[in-house]
């Protein structure tokens, strides 16, 4: 990509309303549930599975996850998180209650009664959690890929910096879509050079819609930075006995790998794999190697007629 169609990228910012005309224009589906109007793609045929993605980057960070799933046989249901992506900026907190309920929401569209197979990278390790804790027997598995949520997990300068109530809000405004854009591929390691250019491409298209800042600050600090709590629900699930794979990478920036001994301590159950040499985006930079150690855990933990 050049310098100059990244600054091209970065005028269109927050120049748009999110409007049901915009989302004529796009593709995937959407589905107005009690939370909020929500983007998703639903494919394939057999087990059912959800993904929910992390922080900032929409459901394309599963483009790879997905079809391999669904090219093994599994139903797979992705969605945007409420504020990020093409899903409805709606005007509340972003709590990891607010995600787990739009997940009850959309899965009980999609499967309603039935169990399912989940996986939740980085934020979306919060979310799943919360989902699980409050739904117990819902989720058949959980897979976390670089998940957030451990309660030693120290923020950096700049975390710190925005969440500081009216210099945070300041600073967000101003360039916080601009720094999430310029950046959002800075964790890939391997892939080619195109799939970097087509992961910065897509990002551009959410934040082209204005209300994502707010959003993405309002999930930082009620989220992000609310370990405790998340922890607790980690704790909750483990006393589930709810079968878990967690992978990590070894080069992680924006999840660093210290954080893995004490989810040990609070997962002691789960199947753990790191890998040596990935970032934090391994699930779309390396998907091969993560659907190596993902499908056998699923194929290993099936989902039963009648269960």
């Amino acid at each position: 990509m050049t310098e100059e169609e990244l600054q091209g990228l970065i005028k269109q910012r927050k120049t748009l309303e999110l409007t049901d005309e915009e989302r004529k224009k796009q593709k995937g589906s959407f589905i107005d549930l009690p939370c909020g109007n929500t983007h998703y793609e639903i494919k394939g045929e057999g087990e059912a599975c959800v993904l929910v993605h992390g922080y900032a980057t929409p459901y394309y960070i599963f483009d790879k996850v997905f079809d391999c799933l669904v090219a093994n046989g599994y139903r797979v249901l992705r969605y945007d998180l409420l504020g990020r992506g093409l899903s409805e900026r709606v005007k509340t907190d972003y709590t990891p209650e607010l995600f787990a309920k739009q997940l009850a929401e959309i899965s009980d569209k999609f499967f309603p009664g039935e169990p399912f197979h989940l996986i939740g990278t980085s934020m979306g390790g919060s979310v799943t959690t919360a989902f699980c804790a409050a739904h117990p027997g819902r989720a058949k598995t959980l897979t976390l890929l670089a998940p957030a949520g451990m309660d030693n997990f120290e923020p950096p300068f700049w975390m710190k910096l925005v969440s500081a109530p009216v210099l945070g809000n300041a600073l967000f405004s101003i360039i916080g879509s601009k720094i999430l854009l310029k950046r959002c591929a800075a964790e890939l390691c391997v892939c080619p050079q195109e799939e970097r250019d087509y992961y910065t491409r897509e990002f551009a298209v959410s934040v082209k819609y204005k209300g994502m800042e707010a959003c993405t600050l309002s999930s930082l600090r009620s989220t992000i930075l609310k370990t405790d709590r998340t922890t607790a629900n980690y704790k909750t699930v483990a006393a589930q006995s709810l079968p878990m794979l967690v992978i990590w990478g070894e080069n992680d920036k924006t999840m660093p790998i210290y954080q893995l001994p004490r989810m040990k301590e609070v997962c002691p159950h789960a199947e753990y794999h790191v890998f040596d040499g990935s970032g934090h985006t391994f699930l779309f930079d390396e998907g091969e190697r993560t659907m190596a150690i993902v499908l056998p855990f699923l194929k290993k933990h099936p989902i039963t007629k009648g269960e």
